[in-house]
């Protein structure tokens, strides 16, 4: 297990010197028990919050009181300390009405949502277990500390939350707990658009995302009703041996664990169930696809209020994600002006996964993916211009020549594709030279 922080050691000894119990408590333990490198280590002890504040002045802020929460600041960062505490009535699915403290440890950590958060840990290294965490973790089995239905029920986003721990820690969820997930799913239409958004991003990013995905569409469909067309839809095509969702859990199980990309290879192909088309050979097509996706991607993207940039990204990744990519310097100089090299890169990485989530007499793409990296490596090393923020020309050059308005748009619009050609060279005298005598 990995050690405890040193100024997590020093809140816990003070506590426990004022005559008070004290524990560390939740993910941290549970990622120390898994030998990961744990998170924010968060306190649990008998004290009171005003007992907290008092200890701990003037180094202590009463972020919580309402919930017996106070966090001690440190030169190493703030820890956050909780009084023991039992939960009131969940009315709202979201929080409790209120918050009763207690003076046990074993009731606070009965109020938690899984047997693997449940987990208290002390000074001296004493593990309070009192559901089965660790045997949980070793057995690899995600299980809802008591009644599941009334955990979920207390806070609907511990649906969601059960999917993230189960991607993320590679845990099955037994059958109890999983029919409770099924059946609580339609609560999570009470939960803010933001709070789903990150555990799903959260889900997303995990190693075994396309185990839960592929598991669990039903409940990912309470909140994501465009994906459940996809399910079971049979492609109908050589270049796929998989399902619509098939393809799409394993695309983006293949893609490197950014949010960016995850959430892309998850809606690339919403578009093909509304799309799908058998010609005279029974063979399925899906005409424009990308365009159907990318429409059904910007309304989730929106309705979970995503940040411009990740929004405007993942539509730009969806709408390119089957487009041509000719074998070419020239190819890659425009790709490079239309995209910058971010998007780029990140498109190259959504095609690898969408190949590699296709049939495997169709695996050689790769080939042709790596050596398109290889051609942007050399392209890039070359130098050149890519952009109208490279051109050796600007918008005030021409205007000094005497053009004006839309003309002086156009004009460095055409000079950067002659530059990206290699037909001009980049170089201020010659592009103002040509610029004279075409008399743009």
């Amino acid at each position: 297990m990995r050690g405890m922080p040193e100024h997590v050691v020093r809140v816990l000894s003070r506590l426990e010197a004022a005559g008070f119990e004290a524990w560390c408590v939740g993910g941290a333990v549970r990622d120390a028990l898994l030998g990961r490198e744990p998170g924010d280590w968060d306190v649990t002890t008998s004290a009171r919050p005003e007992q907290v504040l008092s200890l701990f002045a003037p180094g202590a802020l009463p972020t919580g009181l309402q919930h017996g929460t106070v966090t001690v600041k440190t030169e190493e960062g703030g820890v956050e300390v909780t009084t023991f505490r039992r939960d009131g009535a969940y009315s709202d699915s979201r929080r409790p009405d209120h918050v009763a403290f207690t003076g046990s440890l074993d009731e606070d950590l009965a109020r938690r949502d899984f047997t693997v958060n449940a987990v208290a840990l002390d000074l001296r290294g004493r593990l309070a277990d009192p559901f089965g965490g660790r045997a949980d973790l070793e057995r690899g089995i995600l299980r809802a500390v008591g009644d599941p239905e009334r955990r979920f029920g207390e806070d609907a986003l511990r649906v969601l939350r059960g999917l993230r721990f189960a991607a993320r820690l590679g845990l099955e969820v037994e059958p109890g707990t999983a029919g409770a997930l099924r059946r609580c799913a339609p609560l999570l239409a009470r939960i803010a658009p933001e709070r789903v958004r990150e555990e799903l991003t959260g889900m997303l990013c995990g190693e075994g995302v396309e185990r839960v995905l592929l598991d669990y569409p039903d409940v990912l469909g309470a909140v994501l009703p465009e994906i459940l067309p996809c399910v079971g839809f049979d492609q109908r095509s050589v270049y796929h041996c998989w399902d619509v969702w098939t393809h799409t859990a394993k695309a983006a199980a293949a893609a490197p664990a950014l949010p960016v990309l995850r959430w892309t290879l998850l809606l690339h192909d919403l578009g093909k169930p509304g799309t799908f088309t058998l010609d005279g050979e029974g063979r399925g097509h899906f005409y424009g696809h990308w365009r159907r996706s990318v429409e059904l991607a910007e309304g989730i993207l929106t309705r979970l209020r995503f940040d411009n940039r990740s929004r405007q990204t993942i539509l730009t990744l969806v709408e390119r994600h089957d487009c041509e990519l000719p074998l070419s310097a020239r190819s890659v100089r425009r790709n490079l002006a239309r995209y910058g090299e971010e998007t780029l890169r990140l498109l190259l990485a959504v095609k690898r996964a969408d190949n590699l989530a296709q049939a495997e007499a169709y695996r050689d793409r790769q080939t042709l993916l790596r050596q398109w990296e290889d051609l942007l490596a050399l392209v890039l090393e070359e130098g050149g211009c890519f952009s109208l923020r490279q051109l050796a020309v600007k918008g005030g050059d021409l205007l000094a020549l005497g053009l004006e308005g839309p003309a002086v748009g156009a004009a460095l619009g055409e000079l950067l594709e002659l530059v990206m050609d290699e037909q001009l060279p980049n170089d201020r005298g010659m592009l103002l030279e040509y610029v004279k005598e075409k008399g743009l």
